[in-house]
């Protein structure tokens, strides 16, 4: 799982649906879970792997079994976040892309998954590097396979924007770590300086050390690397979700943030 060995972000995605219980991966029986009190949240990055959906879980004890549906999603895409996560690796975030189409899964999250996932994200706090927002239809469309539109689905943020491509367009996710790091390394002496020159050591030293993958994130906005997701008026936007707000209580699960 990505966080245990950073490299691997964003781990192995399912190639179909599943329900995801315990270490397996059993079929469904629908694609959507609105009726059982659940709420349908986009899986940008490492949250579609169920290595590390088991992690983050298990670091709460929670156990019950969690629906991962391969959804058509359009009107959105995959940049890079612009901070470095004391995890080790740079994350993924959405971006607001109009007319884009990708597979992304949809996992549908009862009250105490969502928790847990939040402050995996770091919602609930004021540091933390994402929020979660709700993307209605039409803006994003997702359709689960069953013939049906859902009217929106939540996604994680990220608060310090994403990373362009040069021309000021959110860059693209290349989805492995390896590739990523290393063009990021290669376009900055300063990165360099503080992670050293290849991805292993980059990995080796963010992994648990906040002062240093706080100085790099600075330094992505310090360089001008860091543009705007397009999904920042979605955040605090109004009630249009299941669930008011885009931040939950600080009485939920705390956990280091990523």
């Amino acid at each position: 799982m990505p966080r245990e060995e950073p490299l691997l972000y964003p781990g192995a995605w399912p190639r179909e649906s599943g329900l995801l219980v315990g270490d397996r991966l059993l079929p469904l029986d629908r694609a959507v879970y609105e009726e059982d009190g659940r709420v349908p949240v986009l899986a940008i990055g490492s949250n579609a792997s169920p290595g590390q959906l088991r992690h983050k879980m298990a670091e709460f004890g929670v156990a019950s079994p969690l629906p991962m549906v391969r959804s058509r999603v359009t009107g959105l895409d995959i940049g890079v976040s612009a901070h470095v996560s004391r995890m080790g690796y740079v994350s993924a975030s959405p971006v607001g892309a109009p007319g884009t189409v990708r597979e992304l899964f949809v996992l549908w999250l009862d009250a105490e998954q969502l928790a847990v996932i939040d402050a995996s994200e770091g919602v609930p706090m004021a540091g933390g590097n994402f929020d979660r927002v709700w993307l209605p239809a039409p803006d994003v469309r997702v359709e689960p396979g069953d013939g049906s539109v859902l009217r929106g689905a939540y996604a994680y943020v990220n608060r310090h924007g994403v990373l362009h491509d040069g021309t000021g367009a959110p860059r693209r996710h290349p989805g492995a770590q390896r590739p990523l790091i290393t063009e990021l390394l290669h376009g900055s002496a300063r990165l360099r300086e503080l992670f050293g020159a290849s991805p292993e050591e980059f990995c080796a030293r963010a992994r648990a050390d906040r002062r240093l993958c706080d100085r790099g994130t600075r330094l992505f906005a310090e360089e001008k690397r860091v543009t705007a997701s397009g999904l920042e008026r979605y955040v605090d936007s109004g009630p249009d979700g299941p669930l008011p707000g885009s931040r939950t209580p600080s009485t939920g699960p705390t956990a280091p943030m990523p």
